[in-house]
């Protein structure tokens, strides 16, 4: 599809029935079945035929000194985007304890949606009637009068068992079956998690806009070309960027991941796709199979804003005085906020977001100084240009970052503040480095234009005139232990090292057994 999407009258759209075939056998893999148990689960998986999706992830999701992840399940992130859909139900296949885990941090993190669970045990999972019990579940949830669509996803054991989802149907009476594999052999990071379902899901769209026409989002379709909005974002941010794309002709369109099917049509229905989040390849891919060109960065700050005008409006062939027309309109505002709240200190900052680059241009136009910039998630061609404009600064960007990355990072440069993941945050206090998390108190802020200049300062320099707080909290605690001996003690702890030493032992022969098995 490289034109126009076409839309129906009526909100009907037909979709091609998908064949229903019997179910799979499938040897358990070896090695345990262990949280993100790496390597034994990724050869099994190949060996039930899962080559050709874990290759697929391999190249869009490519791992970096860690092989497997260091936050949390990487199914929570498709689990988030599939939960905040309307009219769309959610059906995991995975290990009770990770099925347990998912939900619960689900819903602590405001989902108000049941989530479906297909429970399994050795038998029905080589057998494949595994298999035969989630085509029962799919039938049974399928109700058009309340869904749009199904989603079930593979967790680890049944990704590397083979259980075939893709013999799902592809529709159910007209409630469309979304099937996809989210190990955490697989899959590095929760982030990179809601690509896969976010391209799954535009791949369907796509596939449905190409067989005819499909209902019109509620939202209705812009008198205006649209970007779409690639990345999930602060609510404001959208609206932000609306108003800057307004001078230049043009409307924000739906952000990817959506919140209702027919968002996806009009995802596709657009004239560039602004990829603020830079990791979404599997999206990415569909938005170029549909003729529509991709566009990196973000309006951040003053220099990102004006770079990023200039591309879109290149994009769209806009002539150049009426992108100047449009930079000078917003410029000038973003400038003066910036220097209204000024941002004066050192700070580290990582995290899984995708946005860590981002807000380390923000907090630098700010006034901040900002050595070593951090990010789980990998190098791609749009995060390039603020890659390039951090490093032009004498930032070290690390991509795929490790928790060690971050951590010896902090420990070198002894910052006024440190902004990184949950651990991050821990060694940061237990050494008396103020330290937020970026996860709830940085992403969960405006970035873009007008609204997000100055919009960290009073967090981040809050956090900073914490130090005296921290010494003071560092100096109270002192001398009541420390890791092992951590705690008040009547005497002193019973530390057993000889312990830690034989288990050592036992490890290293282990280890030098496995290499010699692999020379044999």
């Amino acid at each position: 599809m490289n034109g126009p999407v076409t839309y129906d009258d009526a909100d009907a759209v037909a979709v091609e029935t998908g064949t229903e075939v019997e179910g799979h056998d499938a040897p358990l893999p070896e090695g345990g079945l262990g949280c993100h148990a790496g390597s034994e689960m990724a050869h099994a998986a190949r060996m039930a035929g899962k080559s050709e999706i874990l290759d697929q992830y391999a190249k869009d999701y490519p791992t970096g000194p860690h092989d497997q992840p260091q936050s949390m399940c990487p199914a929570f992130g498709s689990l988030r985007v599939g939960l905040r859909m309307k009219r769309t139900a959610t059906i995991l296949s995975g290990s009770a304890c990770c099925v347990y885990g998912l939900t619960f941090v689900s819903h602590f993190y405001g989902a108000r949606r049941s989530v479906g669970y297909v429970p399994f045990n050795s038998e029905t999972l080589v057998t494949g009637k595994l298999f035969e019990d989630i085509r029962e579940a799919v039938h049974d949830i399928a109700d058009p009068e309340k869904l749009d669509a199904v989603v079930v996803t593979n967790l680890c054991v049944p990704t590397a068992s083979g259980v075939p989802l893709r013999l799902l149907p592809e529709q159910i009476n007209g409630v469309r079956i979304v099937g996809i594999d989210v190990p955490g052999f697989g899959i590095p990071t929760h982030a990179e998690a809601k690509d896969v379902l976010a391209g799954a899901m535009l791949n369907y769209a796509r596939k449905e806009i190409e067989a005819g026409p499909v209902p019109m989002p509620a939202s209705g379709k812009s008198d205006r070309p649209t970007v779409s909005l690639l990345g999930e974002m602060f609510p404001a941010d959208p609206m932000m960027i609306g108003q800057m794309l307004a001078p230049l002709g043009l409307a924000a369109g739906p952000v990817v991941p959506c919140r209702e099917w027919r968002e996806l049509y009009g995802a596709l229905d657009c004239g560039a796709v602004a990829a603020i989040h830079p990791f979404y390849t599997a999206s990415v891919r569909e938005f170029q199979a549909a003729g529509r060109p991709v566009i990196g960065s973000a309006p951040v700050g003053h220099d990102g804003t004006a770079a990023w005008l200039a591309s879109i409006g290149d994009a769209f062939n806009i002539p150049t005085s009426q992108i100047a027309e449009a930079q000078n309109q917003f410029l000038p505002a973003i400038k003066a906020a910036l220097a209204a709240k000024p941002v004066k200190g050192t700070i580290t900052l990582s995290g899984y977001e995708g946005s860590e680059l981002l807000v380390a241009r923000l907090l630098i136009e700010s006034g901040a100084d900002i050595p070593y910039v951090g990010t789980a998630c990998p190098k791609t061609p749009w995060s390039a240009d603020d890659a390039a404009w951090l490093e032009a600064r004498g930032v070290k960007v690390k991509f795929r970052a490790s928790l060690e990355d971050d951590c010896a990072a902090m420990e070198a440069i002894k910052p006024d503040l440190a902004i990184g993941t949950t651990p991050v945050v821990q060694k940061g206090k237990e050494m008396g480095i103020p330290s937020l998390y970026f996860t709830n108190l940085i992403s969960a802020r405006p970035l873009m234009g007008v609204a997000g200049a100055g919009s960290l300062a009073e967090v981040v320099n809050g956090a900073m005139a914490n130090k005296e707080r921290m010494d003071h909290m560092r100096e109270f605690f002192e001398g009541v232990g420390h890791k092992d001996t951590a705690g008040v003690w009547e005497g002193s702890p019973n530390l057993q090292p000889q312990f830690r030493a034989q288990n050592a032992k036992k490890l290293e022969r282990a280890a030098k057994a496995a290499k010699a098995a692999e020379m044999i």
